[in-house]
């Protein structure tokens, strides 16, 4: 059977790139180190590297050995978290990603509602894996929970649909557009338009709209703050896309919403687990939280 400490060897000379930082790092010497290494490629018969320069170059079997680590070890450490939890008499924390900028106010309506139903369970919130959520998910078990509007088909992780919204275009009262019921996308070519700070190819105003139109606006600006926005556009500071329900909250700015395109954009926020943890119990109360929430708004949209 594989030793997992030859992952953890290849995993650190991948990171630290070199044999005498990765021993360092493991708390070996090199020598001791470079024996394993050469015990392991003995019994398989293969290389694991080959110096290239003044570093290494991975191998074949190398670089099937990193794949492999890099996704058995996570999980490992994850067990070994939860087997501690599991000691100590606590249920595991449940960790949430986001995947979009305005999915952080839905779930600061949802999150007081969670921690009083279960109190017992340690509630946390990954920003830093907004826009990399699978991996964080389904490789380095970062987070147990993504919430995202664009969820993805992926063997090893389900999406749960808990809310379906609409992006619109915001303006302010005064603005010509503000009497039209959906705008076109040349309406747009004179205006300085306000979105969340993501790469232009995963916003659907460029990618649903704009684009197939060959249409763009005179300026681009992006803000982190769904808040800000809203003010940016009350104050004639420029146009701004954003789910309906958001604008619903802005509710006393001076500001009016628009259908993007005669069809307009619909869209939903999705909630992603690891296949099989949705029956866990605390990430099932999560999930049946979510849809209630998620009809509460629909149904007051």
């Amino acid at each position: 059977m594989l030793d997992l400490q030859y992952l953890s060897i290849v995993m650190e000379v991948e990171r630290l790139g070199s044999v005498t930082a990765a021993a360092e790092r493991l708390n070996v010497t090199q020598l001791a180190l470079s024996h394993m290494v050469r015990k392991f490629e003995e019994r398989h018969g293969v290389k694991l590297w080959t110096k290239n320069g003044r570093g290494l170059r991975f191998t074949h079997a190398g670089e099937y050995l990193l794949a492999l680590a890099e996704r058995v070890l996570p999980q490992m450490e994850h067990a070994e978290r939860t087997l501690v939890d599991f000691a100590l008499g606590r249920q595991r924390a449940l960790r949430v990603g986001m995947e979009c900028h305005p999915c952080q106010k839905w779930l600061a309506r949802l999150t007081p509602h969670y921690l009083a139903a279960w109190p017992d369970v340690d509630f946390d919130v990954r920003t830093a894996f907004r826009f990399d959520g699978v991996a964080a998910l389904l490789l380095g078990f970062e987070i147990d929970l993504l919430i995202t509007p664009d969820p993805i088909d992926v063997p090893d992780v389900v999406f749960f649909p808990v809310i379906d919204y609409e992006l619109v275009l915001v303006l302010p009262e005064a603005h010509p557009l503000a009497t039209r019921e959906y705008a076109l996308p040349n309406d747009l070519l004179d205006e300085e338009l306000i979105t969340v700070p993501v790469s232009k190819e995963r916003l659907d105003v460029y990618t649903r709209f704009l684009v197939p139109a060959h249409c763009k606006p005179k300026f681009h600006r992006t803000a982190e703050q769904t808040d800000l926005m809203l003010q940016l556009v009350a104050a004639g500071r420029g146009v701004a896309v954003l789910p309906d329900w958001l604008v619903e909250e802005g509710e006393g700015l001076p500001v009016r919403a628009i259908r993007l395109g005669e069809p307009g954009i619909s869209k939903c926020i999705n909630v992603g687990v690891r296949n099989g943890e949705e029956e866990i119990a605390y990430i099932a109360g999560f999930l049946d939280l979510a849809r209630e929430l998620g009809a509460t708004s629909s149904r007051h949209a």
